[in-house]
């Protein structure tokens, strides 16, 4: 049997260990057109930095491919023929039995006038960041566009080396998929203290590429703003142009169902690129997360091996530390989603800890605060995906995740 797998990051590193584990002998080419040094994404912000070295982005050895007896191929795909089962790359073509795409997602440029420009980067690729470390340590102004949870990110790192930094936000607050509206503007509030300039509900007309190679960033109802270099932190959408004329359903990603199956025979998607079934019972939604893109990749590979098994639903978590807090949320956690929510009291050291409810179920929480409350998320995680009913005043929750007291709890 002949698989092809298409991206080499999280997903399809997943699901090719677990097809290895049923399936040794079946030919498997794993094709990049990043080349074949697995990075993670999650850390690049980190890098920036300087928390963590360079080399701690590789996530594989040199020998692994070898071990796993895969054919590693550095090319573009352009075409995926679904008919004759070929992928079609800028300089080959590679047969399948069966095919699995895990192409990932790309840093979105908003329409916005000279927006290509040199000196203009994303934070997305272990590119973007050879590109924006030169800037980092020689530069000293820079713009961020977007504040999303990548953008702020890259801003705490410029800011921490000590840049000046702006963020422009065409939004009124900054993280609407990440925070609920108190912890936003808790977090704003830790940014501005930073020292970084933060604009909400700000439009980006136009860049100007000066002759000593700033920038000018004129803002439809604000002063211009100058600066050395810029980064585009405006989203990111699925890799999915090579799928056109494919036969291959997609929409905003690859619908996929619970095996990881697309609409077309022998052809499973998995990963940032794979639209899939949530454990709130949501048939197909991204969760561009690297935990998810385990999960989904690990199903599909059985599946390819004739394994037969269902993914159980992604549990969209984010977790990082920047500004001196820690930002976190997981599932649902905005007040027009849910019943009930719970606090702790600032007396308990956490900071902002939203706890949240609904139809007697817990399905969410969010945090603005310190790194001893992620044990709190790590404890609440598996109560939420197992979607049993509990008791949601505070004290019987507390017996659920065996904390000792829960006097500094209070009902919203």
């Amino acid at each position: 049997m002949k698989i092809v797998i298409i991206g080499n990051s999280a997903s399809g590193l997943s699901a090719l260990e677990s097809f290895r584990s049923k399936d040794t002998t079946s030919d498997v080419t794993m094709i990049s057109r990043e080349g074949f040094q697995p990075y993670s994404r999650v850390l690049l912000p980190y890098v920036l930095r300087q928390k963590l070295p360079y080399d701690v982005l590789a996530i594989r050895t040199e020998g692994y491919f070898k071990k796993h007896n895969v054919n590693c191929v550095t090319d573009t795909v352009t075409k995926v023929d679904t008919e004759n089962k070929m992928v079609i790359t800028d300089t080959n073509t590679y047969p399948y039995d069966k095919l699995l795409i895990t192409s990932g997602s790309y840093a979105v440029m908003p329409p916005i006038p000279n927006i290509q420009n040199e000196g203009i980067y994303n934070l997305w690729t272990k590119n973007d960041i050879d590109n924006l470390i030169p800037l980092f340590d020689t530069k000293k102004k820079v713009v961020f566009i977007g504040s999303g949870f990548i953008a702020l990110q890259g801003a705490w790192a410029a800011c921490f080396r000590g840049l000046d930094v702006t963020v422009v936000e065409l939004m009124d607050r900054i993280l609407p998929m990440v925070l609920d509206e108190k912890g936003a503007k808790l977090l704003t509030e830790k940014i501005i203290e930073k020292g970084v300039k933060l604009l909400t509900s700000t439009n980006t007309k136009s860049i100007t590429k000066l002759e000593d190679g700033s920038f000018q960033i004129d803002l439809a109802d604000k002063p211009s703003l100058s600066a050395d270099f810029i980064v585009v932190g405006a989203g990111v959408r699925a890799n999915t142009e090579f799928l056109e004329g494919s036969g291959i359903l997609v929409d905003r990603g690859i619908p996929v169902a619970p095996n990881m199956s697309t609409n077309v025979s022998d052809v499973y998607a998995s990963g940032d690129v794979a639209a899939g079934p949530t454990i709130f019972g949501d048939k197909n939604m991204i969760h561009a997360l690297w935990t998810t893109a385990i999960e989904m990749g690990a199903v599909a590979g059985l599946n390819m091996a004739g394994v037969e098994t269902e993914y159980e639903g992604s549990l969209n978590m984010n977790v990082t530390q920047m500004y001196d807090v820690t930002v976190a949320s997981m599932g649902k956690f905005n007040d027009s989603e849910v019943d009930d929510s719970y606090y702790f009291e600032e007396e308990a050291g956490f900071g902002f800890l939203k706890i949240c409810y609904k139809d007697g179920l817990l399905i969410g929480a969010c945090l603005v605060g310190t790194s001893d409350a992620v044990e709190i998320f790590s404890k609440l995680k598996p109560l939420i995906r197992k979607r049993k009913k509990i008791d949601c005043e505070p004290n019987m929750l507390m017996h659920y995740i065996n904390i000792k007291t829960f006097e500094d709890w209070r009902k919203k």
